[in-house]
């Protein structure tokens, strides 16, 4: 799902300086001078077309060697075979501490360009400089463009052709099988032993919760993300992965008092005890509160949930590729496996 504190902060402003217009057309006036920046001579010997989740049909004359994406959607691009062509990406990419985020899954961060590394931060000057051929990216709400920033987006968009795949209100098979189809149009083989061992993985995983809640009946899960001042509990009916689980049986919370889009109830921590739950899946980005921080939160401490130590970690914005997804619900079979009910 989005998160819950970046949709609170859609005003914040870009950090493109005043000067940034400027700096930009220069740039611009400065592309075909290095030649390690032209496009792959492998482009598929022909036009290349894609139509995206807006129902727009992207064209070029030949299929794109230079992808930004956000990095997620990067990562998902690599399990299915995609590399050199990704050049550039936004979104969490490295840690504070300079480690890896675990958003960025088997992408080499150290190969491409990092544009913005947190919400907000899209540099136009870094993303003119590498010459994009195309912009892929999540979109949660119609027309939105993940982690693009608003204030910026109509110096951003006409650099290059974007695709935009619909991550809401779908089962997470959808957007895993889109992106899969993405990656092939741009020259990945799906039929490659990487891509069909996670595929069936994947499937492995997705019975494996089946037997799971076959298994263990009656288990009430819960997906929420935790801020300093909010407790935020996740709507399957809207989030993608949690759409998926329920379709595998599993018995998830659904909110009644729904903020705006539909994706979560926004509870003050006096009334984190709303919802009835024997199984948690708490938010492990680094955006929302970990264990260790709620630990000072004596309401959640009274959930019987946490009281039974049966809260377990959930990426609250999977990664839509086989190779992605299987952990998660591998991780989800086990946690419902070992649950006593205590709701």
């Amino acid at each position: 799902m989005p998160d819950a504190l970046s949709s609170r902060r859609l005003s914040r402003r870009g950090l493109l300086a005043a000067g940034g217009a400027a700096t930009l057309a220069a740039l611009l006036a400065g592309c075909g001078k290095d030649d390690a920046a032209k496009p792959a001579a492998n482009n598929g010997g022909g036009p290349w077309s894609f139509t995206d989740d807006r129902g727009k049909k992207i064209e070029a004359a030949a299929r794109p060697a230079r992808v930004v994406a956000f990095t997620g959607v990067a990562a998902a691009l690599v399990d299915f075979g995609l590399d050199k062509q990704l050049v550039g990406v936004f979104g969490e990419t490295k840690r504070s501490d300079g480690t890896v985020d675990p958003q960025a899954g088997d992408l080499n961060v150290e190969a491409v360009e990092i544009i913005g590394n947190v919400w907000g931060e899209f540099s136009l000057e870094k993303y003119a400089a590498l010459r994009p051929e195309l912009l892929v990216t999540h979109m949660y709400d119609p027309d939105a463009l993940w982690y693009v920033p608003d204030e910026s987006k109509d110096k951003i968009l006409p650099l290059a052709p974007s695709v935009a795949v619909t991550t809401a209100r779908v089962p997470m098979t959808k957007p895993i099988e889109r992106y899969a189809a993405l990656a092939e149009s741009l020259g990945a083989d799906l039929s490659a032993k990487k891509v069909t061992d996670a595929k069936t993985r994947f499937d492995a995983a997705a019975e494996a919760v089946r037997q799971a809640v076959r298994a263990n009946p009656g288990i009430k899960v819960m997906a929420c993300s935790g801020s300093p001042d909010l407790f935020y509990v996740s709507n399957p009916k809207v989030s993608t992965d949690l759409m998926y689980f329920a379709e595998l049986g599993v018995d998830i919370v659904v909110p009644t008092k729904l903020e705006a889009g539909d994706y979560f109830e926004a509870l003050s921590w006096e009334n984190t005890g709303k919802f009835p739950a024997d199984l948690i899946l708490l938010d492990n980005r680094s955006t929302a509160l970990q264990p260790k921080d709620l630990a000072a939160k004596p309401t959640w401490q009274q959930l019987p949930a946490v009281k039974a130590n049966q809260v377990t970690p959930w990426d609250a914005v999977p990664r839509f590729s086989y190779a992605g997804a299987a952990p998660l619900l591998e991780n989800l079979a086990t946690a419902i496996r070992n649950a006593k009910k205590v709701s």
